[in-house]
């Protein structure tokens, strides 16, 4: 062996030695220090920070039964496999996650696929019906787009598909892909979380009862403990006294929110100080009223009726935090069709929908993440709201009516017999009108220059003229947004936001559970639903068009690029090696 071809082996070895280190300490180095790299241009694969403290924290196993598994269509398959990719980011910042991806139709005997169905549907999972393309038709098949996750005996169940009114397919397999991050973190920490806030329902001035709120107080429970309760003109009925030491206490807030749903009558003024006061401690508050009275009840017993103004005794004290309550109704042509009976056939009532345009169908604009990428909202005899200009307190539009509304000021005669007539749409042509505002920022008291007698001669009420830090509210001039409808003939509470005459379901649940988690989380965990995720989706009249040209170079493709590669190589060494046998 020459002395030239010794010195190569050698260099050879000392670098394949080399590399074998480099390797090493690369894994060395990597199993201490944790750093992962996104390079796509959205950042589809980069957690946020509360995601990431919410699995670092956890102490024990989640554990995900996912039901995307079996034969789906293109979309579905995406929105499995970014489920798995989701899961697997989980999993990169902590050991505690596990999961499992399940087909619910895996089963050859059809009736233990149907128990498997009711099994799901018992757990909190909802069946969606496909019409699926095959060689032989059209054939249905039913499957269940979420996953069951269970943590120390505790199991949630989360819907994985998003559905939505008015939009594609597409745009809801996209939206739900969005939203990926924010359901799975959110089902961790309500899983995850032992010392729930505290949310009251006002009670006391003719607001909604516990029947008309089921639904929502149910859906309510599951993130946080929920009471209902009368003011009474009581000063400690929204706080307490904390004993800070020996010396002295300070007052604090019993809850960290309250929701006052359609109040009919007037506040006090001594409950205006309570609620203000509150407000001034942090306390956080969703205002859902209607400064219009109306009803459907007398409307379908007359056929008509009088939309008078509310005297609720609170314009003053919503003037001050920065909104106006417009004593108006908003009439929409995007609207929710009501049933009429329009006559009999051999004894049985014919009945009719018409769109009722006192009940606006507002579709969510917005991209703050209260609302984004919500299902259509449905309200009812919804008035127009306007913000004052307060330099402390921020505002943002969450909801609007379409471009082809109009308003209507109080006294408002009301008639069935205009759904006989075709409107004039040169009347609708107003812009759209704020029906929902969020503030945020510091609050002024109501009572900064003047406690109501009542109050004065109390002791050591800790008055406050202002917020102490900055707060939120969010004020909704519609109390029937969070009213969930009753069956019509057995009078049991149907969920909120599923209209048993058309058989639709709106958003609105959805909208008071993101309503009352970004008032008392902040824009923490609810700030991921903002973020946007481009599916860089394929053009399918093209691909159709030349569908036998794109298989042939995925195919063809890949085989020529090695066989070109290769001949490159090899023409490379032989002109080196005949260059150095010449010399």
């Amino acid at each position: 062996m020459s002395e030239k071809t010794r010195n190569i082996k050698q260099s050879s070895l000392v670098q394949l030695m080399l590399g074998v280190l480099i390797i090493i300490l690369v894994n060395i180095i990597g199993a201490y220090i944790f750093t992962r790299i996104d390079l796509t241009a959205e950042k589809r694969y980069s957690l946020s920070d509360q995601t990431k403290q919410i699995l670092m924290e956890l102490d024990d196993i989640v554990y995900f039964q996912v039901y995307l598994e079996g034969d789906f269509p293109a979309g579905f398959k995406r929105l499995r496999n970014a489920t798995r990719e989701m899961l697997d980011e989980f999993r990169a910042y902590s050991s505690n996650i596990e999961y499992k991806f399940i087909n619910p139709s895996g089963s050859e005997d059809p009736e233990e696929n149907n128990r498997t169905y009711n099994l799901l549907v018992e757990r909190g999972l909802s069946p969606t019906d496909l019409q699926v393309k095959t060689s032989e038709g059209v054939s249905k098949k039913i499957i269940f787009p979420g996953a069951i996750a269970s943590y120390r005996g505790e199991e949630k169940a989360v819907e994985l598909l998003r559905s939505q009114m008015g939009i594609s397919s597409e745009e809801v397999l996209n939206n739900s892909i969005q939203a990926l991050e924010f359901n799975l973190a959110n089902t961790i920490k309500q899983l995850t979380t032992e010392k729930r806030k505290r949310v009251a329902f006002i009670e006391g001035h003719g607001e909604l009862s516990a029947v008309e709120t089921a639904d929502i107080s149910r859906a309510l429970k599951e993130y946080y403990s929920v009471d209902r309760l009368e003011l009474n003109q009581q000063l400690n009925s929204l706080t307490e006294r904390n004993p800070i030491d020996s010396m002295k206490t300070a007052i604090r807030n019993k809850y960290d929110a309250i929701i006052i749903a359609k109040p009919v009558g007037a506040f006090s003024e001594k409950d205006k100080f309570i609620i203000d006061q509150f407000i001034m401690r942090g306390g956080k508050v969703l205002w859902l009223l209607d400064p219009i009275t109306t009803s459907m009840d007398s409307l379908q017993n007359s056929g008509a009726t009088i939309g008078v103004t509310k005297d609720m005794n609170l314009e003053d004290m919503l003037f001050k935090y920065g909104v106006r309550l417009n004593h108006n109704l908003v009439q929409d042509l995007n609207a929710m069709p009501i049933p009429l009976t329009t006559g009999s056939i051999a004894g049985q009532p014919q009945v009719e929908f018409y769109p009722w345009y006192y009940f606006p169908v507002i579709t969510p604009t917005s991209d703050h993440p209260i609302v984004k990428n919500l299902n259509a909202i449905k309200t009812e005899f919804i008035s127009s709201l306007d913000t004052i200009g307060i330099p402390t307190v921020r505002k943002t539009i969450l909801l609007k009516t379409s471009p082809y509304s109009r308003t209507v000021n109080a006294p408002v005669y009301i008639n069935l017999n205009m759904l006989q007539k075709e409107p004039d749409e040169r009347l609708y042509n107003k812009p759209p009108q704020p029906v929902a505002v969020l503030l945020e920022g510091m609050f002024p008291s109501l009572f900064a220059r003047r406690i109501p007698p009542e109050i004065q001669t109390s002791k050591d009420i800790g008055f406050l003229t202002q917020t102490e830090k900055e707060n939120r509210m969010i004020i909704m001039s519609d109390g029937d947004i969070i009213r969930n409808q009753l069956h019509y003939s057995q009078g049991y509470p149907l969920p909120l936001g599923y209209d048993q005459y058309t058989r639709e379901t709106f958003g609105n649940k959805e909208l008071i559970l993101n309503s009352m988690n970004y008032l008392t989380d902040g824009p923490g965990l609810i700030s991921i639903r903002s973020r946007d995720i481009k599916l860089r989706l394929l053009d399918m009249n093209k691909v159709n068009e030349n569908k036998l040209f794109w298989q042939l170079l995925n195919v063809m493709a890949p085989i020529l690029l090695i066989l070109i590669s290769g001949i490159l190589i090899l023409w490379f060494r032989k002109r080196k090696y005949t260059r150095n046998h010449t010399k």
